[in-house]
């Protein structure tokens, strides 16, 4: 392996990425993720199918004026139709339109499918291609040839794929592209396909790309795996978004090739964590947690004896420094820790409180028995920071609760959403007695209203907090409408989030117990 050869990161999100179920871009969010792999440092950036739609074309148009600092933009399209000169096709008048310097064009290497796709017999089949690329480098363009269908191929008919790639090459294309596209091709088959490919078209090695699609669970290894062969274009797409399954996933296989592999991929690693998740918020989709690299729980650690462990000598359970990626470790807290997991964690969130062993094993106990009520502090440090607080007789009591009454009634005559609960609070603050009233969409809604009111006058920084997730796990089914609940709140300021925790026989009382939490959290955390 050549450590110090450059791997060049091709991103495929914009054209992929938005054939991912669940994702639409705006032209908007196009322009804005395409600055975003810019400014990270990929190499080649995918923008769309040029002529398939309005938003592609206004996309390529309007990035006329946007010139990019890094990445090269490249422009999507296909073969040329069968039974059509390039020079009549439409669709690769649309690609040349698009001013790019660079293009990709897909075509059949598969023999079986030339013929049952599209009608072709094998031999038009190469000949399109040859005339497509043929057309597009006179036209001034650098051309991507991707592969499609290239290691099914291979496995009908290896001599058919490789003339494919011939074809092109002879033609004049700039990178041949091997692709995956069923993603049903498991990581030692692209090893073998790749090797025999090299034997029969020498003229690839060390100026190939691979194109891997997720169906078996393996593109991100594939893809690496090919990079090892010798390829040297990887593509990829932003949390692996794509077709079907997806594609491999920019934020796994750029940190192993360059982490592990050590080649050379990207500047800086240690934005990728904020992009992912950024990247998220553009698309509108929900980041997973667990994701490799990047996920929110990527580094976390819930057993004692890995938390322990992890405190002495990080690479105990840490394959990478989460640094590395822009991530940060989390001790999650649980029934299961032990008392050096508790030191951590609250040295964690409270580190000018010391806390000691004995501390800790006061609050282990707690915890404890809290979680046998069905309380779950994992994901819920505001929660885990208030009872620390209580325990060890440091909370500030901001605000005292006296009660609250809610009412739940039926508009009938509104087919819309409508107010459909009140809420009374009552609270002192300093000796003072504040009762209000507020209406809500629901009676937790209607609570945090009243509760948001009864306090402003006290704390005008509540006017910054907002919830934004609620979710309600019921723990004990069986029991039905008697079940006991586990209410997780997430609020935020604009600036932090933080997640709080409430659990009772009554879904009311235990949201509120998690507001009363989420509100107290913020005043802890924010200067009068």
């Amino acid at each position: 392996m050549d450590s110090a050869r450059h791997i060049s990161i091709y991103d495929t999100t914009l054209r992929e990425g938005s054939q991912c179920v669940g994702i639409s871009f705006t032209l908007a969010d196009k322009l804005s993720l395409c600055q975003e792999l810019d400014k990270l440092g990929v190499d080649f950036i995918e923008g769309g199918l040029a002529g398939s739609s309005p938003k592609d074309d206004a996309f390529y148009t309007e990035m006329k004026n946007r010139p990019l600092t890094h990445a090269k933009l490249v422009a999507f399209g296909q073969t040329v139709r069968p039974g059509v000169s390039p020079e009549e096709d439409k669709m690769l008048a649309a690609l040349v339109g698009t001013g790019t310097e660079y293009v990709a064009v897909f075509g059949k290497t598969n023999i079986d499918q030339a013929s049952e796709i599209l009608g072709v017999t094998p031999e038009e089949n190469v000949k399109m291609i040859s005339e497509t690329v043929d057309f597009l480098v006179k036209a001034g363009k650098k051309v991507f040839f991707d592969a499609e269908h290239y290691f099914d191929g291979f496995r009908v008919s290896p001599e058919y794929a490789t003339e494919c790639l011939k074809a092109a090459i002879d033609a004049g294309c700039f990178m041949v592209v091997l692709c995956d596209t069923n993603g049903g091709v498991l990581p030692f088959e692209i090893d073998e396909t790749v090797k025999a490919t090299l034997q029969k078209v020498p003229s690839l090695r060390d100026n190939f790309g691979i194109h891997v699609h997720n169906d078996s669970g393996t593109a991100d290894y594939s893809t690496i795996e090919a990079v090892r062969l010798g390829a040297n274009v990887a593509q990829v797409a932003v949390n692996g978004w794509g077709e079907r399954c997806g594609n491999a996933n920019l934020f796994t296989v750029v940190p192993n090739l360059t982490l592990k592999l050590f080649y050379d991929t990207i500047p800086d690693l240690s934005v990728l964590y904020d992009l992912a998740h950024r990247c998220c918020e553009t698309a509108n989709v929900k980041m997973f947690e667990f994701s490799p690299f990047v996920g929110k729980y990527a580094f976390s650690h819930k057993a004692g004896t890995h938390i322990d462990a992890v405190r002495k000598n990080s690479s105990s359970y840490e394959h990478v420094a989460p640094e590395a990626v822009g991530n940060s470790r989390k001790f999650m807290l649980s029934e299961q820790s032990g008392r050096a997991a508790v030191i951590a964690k609250v040295n964690e969130l409270l580190p000018r409180l010391g806390c000691n062993s004995a501390d800790a094993g006061v609050i282990v106990d707690r915890i404890k028995e809290l979680e046998l009520e069905g309380y779950r502090f994992e994901g819920a440090d505001a929660s885990f920071e208030m009872l620390v607080k209580d325990l060890l007789g440091i909370r500030r009591s901001w605000f005292k609760l006296n009660t609250y009454k809610v009412v739940v009634f039926d508009d009938a005559g509104n087919d819309g959403p409508s107010v459909t609960a009140s809420a009374i609070v009552d609270v002192t603050v300093d000796g003072r007695r504040e009762i209000t009233a507020d209406n809500g969409i629901g009676p937790v809604d209607a609570l945090d209203k009243a509760l948001r009111k009864a306090l402003t006058s006290f704390y005008p920084q509540i006017r910054d907090m907002y919830l934004i997730d609620y979710k309600v796990r019921v723990l004990e089914s069986r029991l039905a409408t008697e079940s006991v609940v586990r209410v997780v709140i997430e609020s935020s300021d604009g600036s932090r989030n933080w997640c709080t925790v409430g659990v009772s026989g009554d879904i009311i009382k235990a949201s509120f117990n998690a507001l009363v939490d989420s509100y107290t959290y913020m005043l802890d955390n924010t200067s009068l």
